[in-house]
């Protein structure tokens, strides 16, 4: 009850000061990044569990504070610059916080999860709970050279409101195969509110021959909110030709965007990049709607939700000029404690530049 009720403050809070903010300075739309994530468990040969997501995030090219619109500016005291909170500009680690670059953000997002049985209309015994999730967010992000911190709130809905269902349909229909019959035996539907920050660092490890470099980031992050509640560690290596000027994340994650490393007169090196990565992530889980119920619903979904999380992934890249195209595949352990495995599913991402 006592995270409850600090969710619940914490995001109360957050919301007036957003609402309020929406209503003063638009948007300076302008040069900016659009990427699209497709995870589906298909590329993995399954369809169950965790079994498709799909965001659209666009982010702005760097912009002074004054530029951006208030309801990303409302998120700038977990931003770690000179005027936030004093505990994040301690851990975020900016050697000069007050020449830090700014970048600001929208995204979509939507989550299914279904049982392995198709054709039961409630749900199997030991299958996990039907349930979906869509999100609109709001994020900002502080870099140097070395440093991002992002920080996004998502205003979100589960249950039938979030068109799990009518999304899946759709792509069973165009795919010619069967549809899944339990959807009315989803989660509840209710409101979520959910504030994610990330920080990455990036470290390079040096040119193998004139072309050939390795890079990679570290990273940390915390979620809470009344669809999930997290914390996370991992990290990512990239080794190819002519490696893109970025922090992007390759799959679908709560603060996925395209980040670029430098400022504005920093350009790549070649027109094209042919890379490939490789990365982890180990999460702590408090929370999670889609196995433990909507936080404000009496509702048991039948799942007992693992409180720790490990996953591996690897890909490949691929950039030509604005255009980028990434795979990953990620091997992942057990949600809950009545999942029969590991589960693996494929992240197709594709990044434009305007």
């Amino acid at each position: 009850m006592k995270i409850i009720a600090t969710v619940a403050v914490i995001v109360g809070g957050l919301s007036q000061t957003v609402a309020h903010a929406a209503r003063e300075t638009p948007f300076d739309f302008g040069p900016g990044y659009l990427t699209f994530y497709l995870d589906n468990d298909l590329f993995g040969n399954r369809d169950q569990d965790y079994t498709n997501g799909a965001r659209v995030s666009w982010i702005s090219s760097n912009r002074k504070l004054k530029d951006i619109g208030a309801i990303q500016r409302a998120l700038r005291p977990f931003t770690g610059d000179d005027d936030s909170l004093e505990a994040f500009q301690f851990i975020t680690g900016f050697d000069e916080p007050e020449k830090v670059q700014y970048n600001y953000g929208f995204s979509l997002t939507q989550l299914m999860f279904t049982p392995e049985d198709f054709a039961s209309r409630t749900q199997p015994v030991g299958e996990r709970r039907y349930a979906g999730w869509s999100a609109l967010g709001f994020s900002l992000h502080t870099k140097d050279d070395v440093c991002l911190n992002s920080v996004e709130f998502m205003l979100g809905v589960t249950g039938k409101y979030s068109y799990a269902q009518e999304a899946q349909d759709f792509i069973h229909d165009i795919r010619d195969v069967e549809q899944f019959l339990g959807w009315e035996d989803q989660i509840p539907t209710e409101v979520t509110v959910d504030l994610s920050f990330v920080q990455k660092r990036r470290y390079s490890l040096g040119h193998l021959t004139q072309s050939i470099s390795v890079d990679g980031y570290g990273e940390w992050g915390a979620r809470l909110g009344t669809f999930r509640t997290t914390a996370h560690i991992g990290g990512m290596m990239r080794v190819g030709f002519h490696l893109p000027t970025d922090f992007s994340d390759p799959r679908l994650s709560e603060t996925a965007y395209v980040h670029k490393y430098y400022t504005e007169n920093e350009v790549e090196t070649s027109n094209w990049s042919l890379f490939f990565m490789s990365g982890f992530k180990g999460t702590g889980i408090a929370h999670d709607a889609t196995l433990d119920g909507p936080m404000f619903h009496d509702f048991t979904t039948g799942n007992t939700r693992e409180p720790f999380v490990g996953e591996v992934y690897a890909g490949i890249g691929w950039r030509i000029r604005s255009v980028e195209l990434t795979y990953a595949h990620t091997w992942r352990t057990e949600e809950y404690k009545e999942q029969p495995g590991d589960s693996n599913f494929g992240t197709i991402s594709v990044r434009l530049q305007f």
